[in-house]
Parts: structure tokens; C-alpha cells; sequence
């Protein structure tokens, strides 16, 4: 594939499950990839692993600092950005009265500011280049909501309306901007949420239930997502902007109420 042939794209939280399969389907598209991470080894790693296309940034996403220089080592390296993925996130469980404040604002500012921070630097760039695509990942829970994820599930919808208020804002950039919606997608993310909640069972068989929830029977795979964002910010999706694609295994089409056998 040479879909991304002569692109430059950045993704934030791309050492690590949806972001990495990001990096990954990017960067064998033809794409030079910076992928920016937190923690600095499985950035390392990714950069290593993946070969000459990929470059690893450590960085924050809730530092305005990081992301500039996250954007400016994009711009040096590789010319430009036509292309930014936001998969920065991070899952915390409470609600809102057993919910930390400081928890609180950490899941804001990692999930939703973190989207803020990148494009704000991101957008001039692609403005330099004529146009670009944004694409952020958010969760069906923008949409429908578990117990105890107070702060997640705000953050995630939070998202979805920021996309779309950015969509409108640089349409005349020629910038789309568009939001992945998936539901369970085996990541580091959910194998911690299930050796959380996996009681006397094993980790594997709470994956499998949450799977089985779905109408598809499983949860979703990391570079099925990364298709989707690929998608998404290609250029047959350029009539596409201000959308939510919900990636979900048809969870979002499904209600509660069983007709009897």
C-alpha cells in the first residue's frame, strides 16, 4: 500500500494499542510518522521497531509546550503535517462523588484537552500545506454511558462536540475533521479494565463476556480501528468532515430488551 505516499502525520498516544496500530497502517501506507508518547521506552520501541518512516517524540499532551514541539519536530523532520490522529486517552472509574478532583482533571486534559493542544498547533501547519485531516478517537460512551466512568464518559463527549465545532471552523482550511467511535477493542486499556473487574474469573473470559455483548461476538481489534481513522483521513473521504463513525461491532444498534425464544 502507498495510499499515504508523501504524507506527514502525527499521532499522539501511538506507542500503545489504537495508537500504535495507527502508527503502524500509516507508516506502511508510505507515511512519515511521528508518533508521540508519554512514556519514553514503548516510544523507543515503536520508532525502532517500525523503521526509517517512524520517528518517536516523547510528550505530554496536556503541555502546550510538548505539543508545539511535538508539531515543530514534525514540520523539521518531515516538512509539514497533512495529517493529525488524536488516541491520547486514558480510563479512570468513579463517579462524580468518589471521583478525585484531581482525577477529574486529569481525564479531561488527557482526553479531551489533549485534542485541543495538538490541533491548535497542527492547523497552521496544515493551512501551510493547503489542507490536511484530523481524526481523533473517542468511545461509544460519547454517546451511552457505563456506571462509575464519570469523567471518561464526559471527556468523550466532550470530544465529539469539539470535532464538530472544528470541522466548521476549518472547512474553509480545507481541513476535515472527523471522530472514530469504537466500543471494546482488546488495547492495554481494556486488559486493565478486565483484570480490574474480572473478579474469580480470568482475565481472558471477562474479554470474552464483553465480547459476547456485542452483536458481532467479540471485541475489536486495534488495527480495525486504525482502518477506519485511515479511512477517514485518506483522500476519498474528503466530502467527509464534522462526522462520528461509530466502529462498535454493532453495540450502538443493539437495546437492552431480549424477545423471548
Amino acid at each position: 500500500m502507498e495510499d499515504f505516499k508523501g504524507k506527514s502525520v502525527v499521532v499522539t498516544g501511538g506507542s500503545l494499542g489504537m495508537g500504535r496500530a495507527c502508527v503502524e497502517r500509516f507508516a506502511s501506507g508510505g507515511a512519515d510518522v511521528l508518533c508521540v508518547a508519554v512514556d519514553e521506552t514503548s516510544t523507543r520501541e515503536v520508532a525502532q521497531a517500525l523503521g526509517e518512516r517512524v520517528r518517536g517524540f516523547c510528550g505530554d499532551v496536556r503541555r502546550a509546550d510538548h505539543m508545539r514541539a511535538a508539531i515543530a519536530e514534525a514540520t523539521t523532520a518531515f516538512g509539514g503535517v497533512d495529517i493529525l490522529v488524536s488516541c491520547a486517552g486514558i480510563q479512570r472509574y468513579g463517579t462524580v462523588v468518589d471521583t478525585p478532583e484531581e482525577v477529574w482533571d486529569d481525564v479531561i486534559d488527557v482526553n479531551l484537552k489533549g485534542l485541543f493542544l495538538a490541533a491548535k498547533y497542527a492547523v497552521p501547519e496544515m493551512r501551510r500545506r493547503g489542507g490536511g485531516a484530523i481524526v481523533a478517537i473517542s468511545s461509544v460512551q460519547a454517546y451511552a454511558s457505563q456506571t462509575s466512568v464519570a469523567a471518561y464518559t464526559a471527556s468523550k463527549g466532550g470530544l465529539n462536540a469539539l470535532v464538530r465545532a472544528m470541522a466548521l471552523d476549518h472547512a474553509p482550511d480545507n481541513i476535515t475533521v472527523n471522530v472514530v467511535c469504537p466500543a471494546s477493542v482488546d488495547t492495554p486499556m481494556l486488559r486493565r479494565s478486565a483484570d480490574l473487574f474480572k473478579g474469580t474469573g480470568t482475565l481472558e473470559d471477562t474479554l470474552a463476556a464483553w465480547g459476547r455483548s456485542h452483536p458481532v461476538g467479540r471485541v475489536g481489534q486495534p488495527s480495525e480501528i486504525a482502518e477506519a481513522v485511515a479511512f477517514l483521513a485518506g483522500d476519498k473521504a474528503r466530502f467527509i468532515t464534522g462526522a462520528d463513525l461509530k466502529v462498535d461491532g454493532g453495540l450502538m444498534a443493539k437495546i437492552g430488551v431480549v424477545l423471548p425464544d
